[in-house]
């Protein structure tokens, strides 16, 4: 969940015509919760909202698959992180460090003005922090009216993470030209954020305090996670039954 929340652009795929199984891929922005409103169901799970427009060709396959009485639109959604290059001694040990989920499941279109708005707000917030809060809501009539909220279900999901140094070959790690040569560590990467600009019809003098904080905390936190999984070990490497 922390993964596919953290992870500002979503990449969500679906087939949009049956007969020619080409899949689309779709730069989407999204976050899994849980509405208030299902959390007095015991059997109720997360769900990924995915925020898109009403005349969107992925809303209106939605919508289709409801009406022919499916479960929804089958999607797969994927997020993916990157914390580091890992920099080893031969170009087939490189690596990276990262975070990485896909989900699978069905989505179906929110129609409960409650939960869209909701969902709208969360999905807001992901963006930046208490953003939400610091404009013009409740979105009007037409805004209500152009923006439509997937709900997927989640069927199935699966997560994995790479963190720590290089990991080389024990036939490499045994010569000493190619140690006293070949330089080995991790280049931290990380997403950071700029000073915020004005707009042209801004006319607010000074930064929101929510805006000002949420750059300086998401700057240090990513920094940190990157430098700090680049000096932790490498995972343990499975040995191949060929070394000795």
């Amino acid at each position: 969940m922390h993964i596919v929340n953290t992870t500002p652009v979503l990449h969500v795929s679906f087939v949009p015509d049956p007969s020619i199984p080409a899949p689309t891929v779709l730069p989407m922005i999204g976050q899994m919760g849980l509405y208030p409103g299902d959390a007095s169901n015991p059997h109720s799970e997360w769900s990924c909202y995915l925020h898109g427009y009403v005349s969107s060709r992925i809303m209106s396959l939605t919508s289709s698959a409801l009406s022919r009485g499916e479960p929804g639109l089958p999607l797969c959604v994927a997020a993916t992180k990157l914390d580091g290059f890992v920099l080893s001694l031969t170009p087939n040990s490189h690596n990276y460090n990262y975070r990485s989920a896909v989900l699978h499941g069905h989505g179906t279109v929110v129609e409960d003005v409650d939960e869209k708005i909701w969902a709208m707000k969360l999905i807001t917030n992901s963006v930046v922090a208490e953003r939400w809060e610091g404009t013009r809501v409740p979105p009007d009539g037409a805004e209500m009216q152009s923006t439509k909220i997937l709900k997927m279900r989640i069927s199935s999901a699966s997560g994995k993470v790479r963190i720590g140094g290089p990991e080389d070959e024990r036939k490499d790690l045994k010569r000493d030209d190619v140690l006293d040569t070949v330089w080995t560590g991790v280049v931290p990467v990380y997403e950071r954020l700029g000073e915020p600009i004005p707009g042209p019809y801004n006319r607010v003098k000074t930064v929101p305090d929510h805006v000002a904080r949420f750059v300086k905390e998401e700057n240090a936190k990513r920094e940190v996670y990157a430098i700090e999984t680049a000096k932790k070990p490498p995972p343990p490497k499975r040995v191949k039954r060929t070394e000795d």
